[in-house]
């Protein structure tokens, strides 16, 4: 029962990384980052797969060093998800991870040399069909620009990721994307709304070193639901201080929110209070970790009485409302004959939530995924 989102999304061109669409209305891309050594093949494989296992859409590697170039290889090899390799400064790096089966490379042309070695950068990302990410940050903008405008802008931003783009464009390479994050919600978003005017590429949404899971999942929230919902943005990531597998539930949970994007289980709970007729928080959590691996778009609506309870469960896929000993249960918005037991609810729940999915799936014909 996911409605339809009202938010207009900004026309902007398309780009592939791997089989993944960015851009011209393509469904927002949702990826996250390793933060294992890259040189540890075995951890970093692991931890791809399991931001794979969660839905993320695509995952970027960072790639500092030559040996972290040949560890590189090995972990493409590995995985089945599109893999962004992340390099800095050595332009000889992104030739050899091009090479190994990148999939995007994320660099700043003006920071990898002189303009024969970007250019030899682009020819080889031109020759494999591999596309740029431009990614400027708030915290390393180049030295002149700190000087002219005296701390990090929105204009500073935006000035520093224009050229860059202007060396692309003077290289005839078109299949970029552009980021222009900073730790400031008002200064990431005033940059991007800037830059949204400036090119016609694909933005890649973030606010940088938001913090840990609850402060940074709410400073995402408020600076990328204001892009968002200006139709601003093609590809996001969630820059936690935690798991990077959390990076991927936020980023799906902002898009559900904003009717963007479903993918898993919508909850719709009570916060509870002295009228619930069951544990609602309790309920709701082990259903959260026990349905973590449905990715089939629902909404679940576990409310604990019958004030709010009805008007919910009409509206959602699967829903519970609250009564004494046995609550109501509602499928497709419709009230059932059975009621469910208030001692083993969880129990019921995941099974019939379960049951659902593989009927909407069935209807999809959504193919079952296969995680790991």
């Amino acid at each position: 029962m996911f409605a339809e989102s009202p938010i207009k999304r900004r026309q902007s061109t398309r780009i592939y990384v791997g089989d993944v669409p960015i851009g011209d209305g393509a469904p927002i891309a949702v990826q996250s980052m390793t933060n294992t050594q890259t040189t540890d093949v075995e951890a970093t494989v692991s931890q791809i797969k399991r931001i794979q296992a969660v839905g993320g859409d695509l995952v970027r590697v960072s790639v500092p060093t030559m040996d972290a170039a040949e560890a590189f290889k090995l972990i493409r090899q590995q995985v089945s998800i599109p893999v962004i390799a992340d390099i800095h400064f050595d332009y000889r790096i992104a030739l050899k991870v091009a090479e190994y089966g990148a999939d995007c490379l994320r660099i700043n042309p003006g920071n990898i040399g002189n303009l024969e070695r970007v250019k030899a950068v682009v020819d080889c990302a031109k020759d494999k069909n591999i596309p740029i990410r431009i990614g400027v940050n708030g915290g390393s903008l180049e030295r002149d620009l700190q000087e002219k405008y005296g701390e990090p802008t929105p204009a500073a931003l935006v000035e520093s990721a224009m050229r860059h783009v202007d060396i692309l464009d003077k290289l005839n390479f078109d299949q970029f994307k552009v980021s222009v994050k900073a730790s400031d919600v008002f200064l990431a978003v005033g940059a991007y709304r800037q830059l949204a005017k400036e090119i016609n590429q694909p933005l890649h949404l973030g606010i940088t070193e938001a913090g840990g899971l609850r402060a940074g999942a709410v400073k995402s929230s408020v600076g990328l639901g204001m892009l968002l919902a200006e139709g601003i943005g093609d590809t996001l990531r969630i820059s936690l201080a935690a798991d990077p597998v959390e990076e991927i539930k936020v980023g799906f949970d902002i898009l559900k929110s904003l009717r963007i994007r479903s993918r898993g289980i919508n909850f719709i709970a009570c916060p509870s209070c002295s009228r619930q007729e069951f544990d609602v928080i309790a309920t709701v959590n082990a259903l959260e970790q026990r349905l973590e691996d449905i990715l089939t778009p629902m909404d679940v609506s576990i409310i604990g009485c019958v004030v709010n309870g009805p008007g919910e469960a009409e509206v959602a896929d699967v829903g519970l409302t609250g009564a004494r000993n046995m609550s109501g249960f509602y499928l497709d918005g419709k009230r059932q004959k059975e009621r469910l037991a208030n001692d083993d609810l969880v129990e019921q729940l995941e099974r019939r939530i379960r049951a659902k999915a593989a009927q909407l799936n069935e209807k999809n014909k959504i193919p079952v995924e296969v995680k790991g």
